[in-house]
């Protein structure tokens, strides 16, 4: 994956060295940059970069307020002299914060930030592209694409930003950064239901559910939320399995 990068800075040397930085790193692409940032205003509306490096203090339209106008997805990193804008900076949701003199070290350490969400952020939203002729699925740990068989799960559940694959064999669970919609959507078609908040389970390797609307599933006990309830229970009713109510 390559990301496009545009530099707003209204000192020429600070864009130079930003632009330096850009051509080192394999994954970044050196698109525009501007002194101006009133000038720059018209081309990141148009065209807007995956990255923007952004100085705060620049006169006419400040990096905050600049920040303001930018849509879409574009991660912004500030850039900036002054510590004291650091909190602001993280008010207005930026990516990074670089305070100069800025070093490669952490130029590259808030682009491989920048970068890892791109690549997460492609992978649950395309979960097409992670489906192979097998109908196996690859989900990204550890830095590496993992290829799980859809029968070989119990169920998953959220931890947070992460998810927990976890499997019928006792296997060591797989852990990604994604979201539980998005596993959702990855496994419907596989017979897994959502039935709360933080799960999604097989419906195959449900052994019993209770009057509570409990689900007893691997070694773990489930319970089914009320928005859930009428979805899990048409499919498992279209499951084809037997489900025995546990008194």
């Amino acid at each position: 994956m390559e990301l496009n990068c545009i530099v707003i800075d209204d000192e020429p040397q600070a864009v130079e060295l930003i632009k330096n930085y850009i051509s080192r790193t394999p994954f970044l692409k050196f698109i525009a940059g501007y002194t101006d940032s009133v000038a720059a205003v018209s081309e990141v509306s148009k065209n807007p970069p995956d990255i923007l490096f952004l100085d705060i203090q620049m006169p006419d339209l400040d990096g905050l307020e600049f920040s303001k106008i930018v849509q879409g997805k574009t991660k912004i990193i500030f850039t900036t002299a002054f510590k004291q804008y650091a909190f602001e900076s993280y008010d207005v949701s930026a990516a990074g914060y670089l305070l100069k003199p800025v070093s490669y070290s952490k130029f590259l350490k808030a682009t491989q930030t920048c970068l890892e969400w791109y690549e997460m952020k492609n992978a649950a939203a395309t979960p097409q592209n992670a489906v192979n002729s097998d109908n196996d699925i690859f989900v990204k740990s550890d830095g590496m694409l993992v290829r799980i068989k859809p029968e070989d799960i119990i169920f998953v559940c959220g931890l947070k930003d992460y998810v927990k694959f976890v499997f019928q064999d006792g296997r060591k669970p797989v852990i990604s950064l994604m979201t539980m919609k998005a596993v959702e959507e990855q496994l419907e078609n596989y017979g897994f239901t959502r039935v709360n908040r933080s799960y999604v389970v097989a419906v195959n390797k449900i052994k019993s559910v209770d009057k509570n609307d409990c689900i007893y599933i691997g070694n773990e006990i489930i319970h089914v939320t009320e928005i859930y309830k009428d979805v899990f229970y048409n499919k498992l009713l279209t499951s084809g399995q037997t489900i025995l109510t546990a008194k």
